[in-house]
């Protein structure tokens, strides 16, 4: 197959992280050729750097019904690709550290239950200290999700890949996309390596996603930050689940290993030209206390390893999800604010039904980019037709 014939396929997608390689995975499935660029390695940002929880816990109610069906994908993943994810269901548990936190928690499980959602309960000290016996005993309550958990990002992304790989998508990484055009029915991506061309265009480029819709004339109001984490030395078993803090940021969980991994949207520093995120030691010294405060017996436990990644957060915190309102067969998938990863193989799958055509019961209204109601660029390309239909080849 010569190399300019690879270039050309039904939908060309960019970025590599779960969403993208999701995508992808979901609509080869349905028999389309896709063709997914990657600016630098497959998850090296918001994707493989991130505290791999898979949490339905403490979503916004717009994302609820996304995050619950991405879940139940999530327990699947080992019969669907052939590799779980490193996926543990050990539940995941918020904490309550005083009575007004735990009316914040009462409160939530309340309206949740009004609009007709029953995953997050409200538990007591008791529940509490049986799901997990070694936290400290300052804390009265939380809030419960048993079927949540955690995996191992880079494991899950490179899952999808060689899922996708298998039924023929063709992954090019150190290619960023540069440039992208629509003319005569298709889209060209004028990239590292050469132009690549699509009937269908899916932007899931993380915290570039932005640069590349303002070329459409969508402007999408954000800011890209550097998110961090840190991973401990071994201690002896002692947190099952997922922890998280309801009076201050913590992601907490401990791996089979015995390494403790530490995030909860950790912000440190960011040369964003350089496509770089930089570890800032004061801010995770303030996590670290956080998990010494609830776990008194670490405060000796050494930290082996740091590292950051560039995520993309949105002005309102939710994420753009769906097709363009400007141009014909573009659909986006970004700014995640630092809780994508869960949301990857849902995500992936409701795109892919929304490009072939499927119909799903899950909405994207409020995921959609035209919701910051900013004009189009008169410099913009024309408006174009609505998303069309891609069929697939089977």
């Amino acid at each position: 197959m010569s190399e300019d014939i690879r270039r050309e396929s039904d939908v060309l997608v960019i970025g590599g992280g779960i969403h993208g390689l999701s995508t992808a995975f979901h609509l080869a499935q349905r028999g389309v050729k896709v063709t997914v660029l990657e600016a630098d390695y497959c998850a090296r940002h918001a994707s493989g750097v991130n505290a791999g929880g898979v949490r339905t816990l403490g979503r916004h109610v717009a994302e609820i019904p996304l995050a619950l069906s991405s879940r139940t994908l999530w327990h699947e993943l080992r019969s669907v690709l052939g590799d779980d994810g490193g996926f543990v269901p050990s539940g995941q548990l918020k904490l309550a550290e005083n009575q007004d936190e735990l009316q914040e928690c009462r409160e939530r499980v309340r309206h949740l239950q009004r609009l007709g959602f029953s995953h997050e309960v409200l538990i007591g000290p008791e529940a509490v200290f049986d799901i997990i016996p070694t936290v400290a005993r300052h804390v009265v309550g939380g809030i419960w999700v048993k079927d949540d958990g955690y995996a191992t990002p880079f494991r899950t992304v490179t899952a999808f890949r060689l899922a996708a790989q298998k039924l023929g998508v063709q992954v090019y990484e150190a290619t960023p996309a540069k440039r992208i055009d629509h003319k005569e029915g298709r889209w060209h991506v004028t990239a590292k390596g050469g132009v690549f061309s699509a009937e269908h265009l899916v932007i899931t480029a993380g915290a570039w996603a932005r640069e590349l819709a303002a070329q459409v004339g969508e402007s999408v109001p954000g800011r890209p930050e550097g998110l961090m984490l840190m991973v401990t030395h071994r201690v002896a078993p002692f947190c099952a689940p997922v922890l998280g803090a309801t009076g201050r940021s913590l992601s907490f969980k401990q791996f089979a290993n015995g390494t403790v991994v530490i995030g909860g949207k950790l912000i440190g520093t960011l040369d964003f030209p350089a496509r770089h995120g930089e570890v800032d030691m004061t801010r995770l010294g303030t996590s670290a206390r956080t998990v010494t405060d609830l776990f008194p017996h670490l405060k000796h436990l050494g930290v082996n390893r740091v590292w950051a990644g560039v995520e993309a957060f949105t002005e309102d915190d939710l994420p753009v999800i769906g097709p363009s309102r400007n141009a014909t067969n573009l659909s986006y998938a970004f700014g995640f604010c630092g809780s994508g990863f869960q949301m990857g193989p849902g995500v992936g799958k409701r795109l892919a039904q929304q490009i072939v055509g499927e119909h799903s019961d899950i909405a994207l209204d409020a995921f959609a980019i035209d919701r910051f109601q900013n004009p189009v660029s008169a410099a913009s390309p024309e408006v174009l037709e609505p998303v069309t239909s891609i069929v697939p080849h089977h």
